[in-house]
């Protein structure tokens, strides 16, 4: 996050709105790719219909933090998972070409404010929250933005690597 500019306002907004997430649910792994407001294609993994919070620990502020850094954080993220006993699914954002991706959580049982501050304690600028209607951003810091789009999930793409499951 560049400091004083609300991330909104900066590039790394346009790169996240473009960003896909792979999960490695138990039927098997999906990819979720964002889609025009309204566009809903694939079935939606949680029947009661719980929103699902990706979050990651990888690169703080918006920084590139090394692998060993990166690795320790988002070791602490799921252990901090698994402590409040929350579900969760390995998952990996990133862009679509896979050039730059980050292991992340795909986390159930979450509000969005909880999953704002889980962002903000690991100091992420934004959060995905993917429900039956709609895949949305969610930004951790600043004023609670949220941008709303549509989605499509495909089955088949490759387990996230080092992930491990709950």
């Amino acid at each position: 996050m560049t400091a004083g500019i609300p991330i909104t306002g900066t590039p790394q907004w346009a790169l996240y709105q473009q960003a896909v997430v792979d999960v490695e649910l138990p039927g098997g792994p999906v990819r979720i790719t964002p889609a025009p407001p309204g566009v809903v294609v694939g079935r939606f993994p949680v029947p009661h219909g719980e929103t699902i919070h990706v979050v990651t620990a990888h690169n703080p502020r918006g920084t590139r933090a090394s692998r060993q850094h990166n690795d320790r954080a988002h070791q602490r993220l799921l252990g901090l998972l698994r402590r409040r006993g929350l579900p969760w699914w390995p998952a990996v954002g990133g862009d679509a070409d896979g050039r730059h991706t980050e292991e992340s959580a795909a986390v159930v049982g979450l509000s969005d404010d909880e999953a704002r501050a889980l962002g903000r304690e690991f100091g992420q600028d934004a959060v995905f929250a993917w429900t039956a209607p709609a895949w949305r951003l969610l930004t951790c810091f600043g004023a609670e933005e949220a941008l709303t789009l549509g989605w499509r999930a495909t089955e088949g793409p490759s387990e996230p690597s080092g992930s491990s499951r709950p």
